[in-house]
């Protein structure tokens, strides 16, 4: 229970943040995608800052999740965050919440409670056994390789959509390196912790894919990236969850039902992305 309730608040930090900073990176110019400078900008913004303060609880939250709980559990559960910010998104700003966003909703909340409960993941150690990480990372780098270059060679919402997986894909490392990482906290404390490359491969993981994430964002439109960003991440994790930490899913024709989760939740997604709440000139909450 405390795994799961450290990881709805996770999905509530990073959904607002996603939005706080798809509102300022509207306001870059396209000749600073995938350059460092894009920093710049966005630091000069409020609404960004903010954005970034939200990851930083969210990052916390994760940690605690993770630490008490399997990430093929965790990070599934982080496919709420959009829905979960534009319907408070919607009280918040007293726009109300159309029917559009309460499909979606439900669309997503049906589709990760049918999946969870038709993969029911089991098992599993708290950290990684051996040299597994090391044909992890090259797969990984492998993968994050192919889609940026892919992304480089497309525009708009093509290449918002790959790098949007490519994100994801950066901060499923991320959580793996993190849970890794806490493990060493529980076996070996605080000097434990301080000393493991993981804790310091999750920094670099998450600073890449904190830039991948704002390229997207500044690439296109929300709807391409939230669905790739979302079910990228769960599943992503959810592979690192089995293949390094041993947990175990339903397999058979349990994959029919875990199948047809992914499908409603992408399409709440993209339902949602595509609502008044989350559109690019939708009002954020004043940040001051």
């Amino acid at each position: 229970m405390i795994s799961v309730l450290f990881a709805v608040l996770t999905a509530l930090s990073n959904g607002t943040a996603s939005v706080l900073q798809r509102r300022a990176a509207l306001g870059v110019p396209d000749g600073e995608a995938m350059r460092l400078s894009l920093f710049g900008h966005l630091l000069r913004q409020k609404v960004w800052l903010a954005g970034i303060a939200l990851v930083v609880v969210a990052a916390v939250c994760q940690a605690v999740a993770l630490a008490t709980g399997p990430i093929a559990v965790v990070q599934p559960i982080f496919v709420i965050e959009l829905p979960a910010t534009l319907v408070v998104a919607g009280y918040v700003m007293r726009v109300g919440v159309p029917r559009q966003v309460w499909a979606g909703v439900a669309a997503v909340t049906l589709g990760l409670a049918l999946g969870m409960a038709a993969a029911a993941p089991v098992g599993g150690s708290e950290d990684v056994q051996g040299a597994a990480w090391i044909p992890a990372l090259v797969a990984t780098g492998a993968f994050e390789a192919v889609l940026i270059v892919s992304a480089l060679g497309t525009a708009g919402d093509a290449r918002a959509a790959l790098l949007g997986l490519a994100a994801a894909c950066g901060y499923a490392l991320t959580a793996a390196l993190m849970k890794d990482a806490m493990s060493q906290l529980d076996g070996e404390g605080a000097l434990g912790l301080l000393t493991a490359w993981q804790l310091y491969a999750t920094v670099v993981a998450g600073v890449g894919a904190l830039f991948l994430l704002q390229n997207a964002l500044q690439a296109g439109t929300l709807v391409a990236v939230q669905p790739m960003l979302t079910l990228g991440d769960a599943l992503i994790s959810i592979t690192y969850g089995v293949t390094l930490f041993g947990e175990e899913l339903r397999s058979g024709w349990w994959l029919l039902p875990q199948l047809a989760g992914v499908a409603l939740i992408a399409v709440g997604c993209v339902v949602l992305a595509r609502s008044p709440l989350a559109a690019a000139n939708a009002a954020p909450p004043r940040v001051e």
